[in-house]
């Protein structure tokens, strides 16, 4: 309809997997090259996967049309068969004449084996793509697995490629399919387009459809990437819906208003109440432009303590943005017996240092400008993440914390993920639950669980607070709220990032040597307030002792200068040089 409006010599924004409209990112690229691959090795399992519409089927189509000459493709796109059907529909792939009435799998099998014996002995190769593999049942996978048995004393007999959502790689994990998984000689998982790809897939198909006018402004594709998540097909729909109506609106091109009504077609979406436009320009909107990474895919699952199997995405660490402060570590826990896991409960002030002075001053850090409260939005008004952005809500949550900390996110992921990688930077999550009073208490930045009325659970990063109001980021966007308001829709749940002891070991006495003591030094050279750790032989002399002692009964640990568990969390809480400071400044 719209076509000769923009002057498309067709539809741009076509679903139909059609290989001229491939763009070919990084990934995409690497996939194909994995299926390739496939073509030219001698038997086993190629295993394509990825998330729904990330274009695996696109891909396959362009796969057939670089197919060798001696090779024979068999294509099977509805792998929801029995065993029976399947050979029955693999022999007519490869035009195998059945007699009437075979319904042996024997008969089916010898069929077969003789058809590819024979198209061996002529040079040919067979292949076998199955799409939309996550659906065989477990007794279609074994009896693939019994086909890639079909060989010559030289050559596998057949190829076999399965495409499949997620779930596929999942199904081949199980334990009881681990001789199948024995024969993936190549695997590759597909992930949405990383945020600057979006762009350049746009531009991509609107060049093949015949123009290279800006239908969509950069702020606009910005908005496209949060919308979709990256995913090809979403894209392609909320393409299509917004040109269709920009041309029944008579406009040029797409407009931020056009986009947003089209997300609410196409993903069902309820109008959002507009917050102050304002606000995220006087916040600081350079947040968001640190939060690009290669693509992802989350679920709303928003319970701290849970894994999420899931949840695969790619997230990479996000620059520190100019106007944040640097963060603190948490503040420690009360003691708790050794060998028990850190629980709930208020935290108490971290130990005084020797010397320190309740009248020292120091130059307060740099804040960030503030909105002018009559902008900010009302505490009785806290709402959450838009409905269609509410499944980023975790992932941008993450990289507003991690962010923070400079920790880059090689490999998506969730939460669970996130913490995973970064204790490979001496650096570990802490998950708390806590009395809704005792949010005013804690030291940001942390991630909080929020539920706000009438609406789903959903994580937001606490930046920063005065005890009175607080700034936060909810799914990437940088909002200010009452403190108050924040603690009435608190779960109790937040998670913390901390500096982790460098040391492996459980207990550090007397005559202890290495690495670990020269830690244990410069954590309490910090405590001290000295600028660096004593020089030396890093031994666990009776001088290191008594300045543990000391730091013990500040802290309200039992003072036997050893160093246990308890005074390693709480020395490992001294983390960063800023908490040396701030130590000071409160005793």
């Amino acid at each position: 309809m719209y076509n000769p409006y923009f002057g498309f010599s067709e539809a741009p924004f076509s679903i139909s997997p059609d290989p001229r409209y491939l763009f070919m990112s990084e990934r995409h690229r690497e996939a194909l090259a994995h299926l390739l691959y496939g073509l030219q090795i001698d038997g086993g399992f190629v295993l394509l996967t990825g998330e729904v519409g990330t274009g695996k089927t696109t891909l396959c189509r362009c796969l057939l049309g670089q197919v060798p000459e001696h090779c024979d493709i068999a294509f099977i796109f509805n792998p929801k068969l029995s065993r029976l059907e399947l050979l029955k529909t693999l022999c007519e792939e490869l035009h195998i004449a059945l007699p009437d009435g075979v319904c042996s799998l024997k008969a089916l099998f010898d069929r077969l084996n003789a058809h590819l014996l024979e198209s061996n002995a002529r040079g040919r190769k067979t292949v076998l793509i199955v799409d939309e593999a996550q659906n065989l049942s477990t007794g279609v996978l074994e009896l693939l697995r019994l086909l890639t048995n079909l060989e010559t004393e030289r050559h596998k007999l057949l190829q076999i490629i399965l495409l499949g959502q997620t779930e596929l790689r999942e199904l081949v994990a199980r334990e009881d399919m681990r001789q199948l998984a024995q024969r993936i000689v190549a695997r590759y998982h597909l992930e949405p387009l990383s945020r600057p790809e979006v762009g350049a897939y746009v531009r991509h198909r609107l060049a093949v459809a015949g123009t290279r006018a800006e239908l969509f402004a950069p702020p606009l594709l910005e908005r496209l990437y949060r919308l979709s998540g990256g995913t090809p097909r979403l894209i392609n729909v909320l393409c299509d819906r917004a040109l269709l109506g920009a041309y029944v609106q008579g406009k040029p091109a797409v407009d931020r208003a056009t986009l947003d009504s089209a997300a609410r077609e196409v993903l069902g979406l309820p109008r959002r109440p507009k917050v102050p436009a304002a606000l995220a320009a006087a916040l600081g909107v350079s947040l968001l432009a640190g939060m690009a990474t290669a693509g992802w895919q989350l679920a709303p699952q928003p319970l701290l303590g849970a894994g999420r199997s899931g949840l695969d995405s790619l997230l990479a660490g996000a620059p520190v943005p100019a106007d944040a402060a640097p963060p603190a570590p948490s503040p420690a826990p009360e003691p708790e017996p050794p060998g028990t896991v850190p629980g709930s409960g208020d935290a108490p002030s971290p130990p005084a240092a020797p010397g320190g002075s309740p009248d020292q001053e120091s130059e307060p850090p740099l804040e960030p400008p503030r909105p002018d409260p009559a902008e900010s939005l009302p505490e009785e008004e806290l709402a959450g993440p838009a409905s269609e952005e509410h499944w980023l809500h975790e992932a941008l949550a993450v990289r507003a914390l991690f962010g923070h900390w400079q920790a880059g996110i090689r490999q998506p992921s969730d939460l669970d993920g996130a913490c995973r990688q970064v204790e490979e930077m001496s650096l570990r999550c802490l998950r708390r639950q806590a009395a809704a009073e005792s949010l005013a208490s804690l030291q940001p930045p942390l991630i909080v669980e929020l539920a706000p009325a009438g609406g789903p659970p959903f994580l937001a990063t606490l930046l920063e607070h005065d005890g009175r109001r607080a700034r936060l980021v909810v799914a990437g966007e940088v909002r200010e709220a009452g403190l108050a308001a924040l603690a009435r829709r608190w779960s109790g749940r937040y998670v913390q990032l901390q500096q982790a002891p460098l040391t492996r070991s459980r207990r550090l006495t007397l005559g202890s040597r290495g690495a670990d003591v020269a830690w244990v030094d410069l954590q309490l050279a910090r405590w001290e307030g000295q600028s660096r750790p004593r020089a030396g032989d890093p031994l666990f002399g009776s001088e290191l002792e008594q300045r543990v002692r000391s730091f013990q009964q500040a802290s309200g640990l039992l003072a036997d200068g050893v160093v246990g568990a308890q005074t390693l969390e709480r020395l490992a809480r001294l983390g960063a040089p800023e908490m040396t400071a701030l130590t000071r400044q409160s005793h």
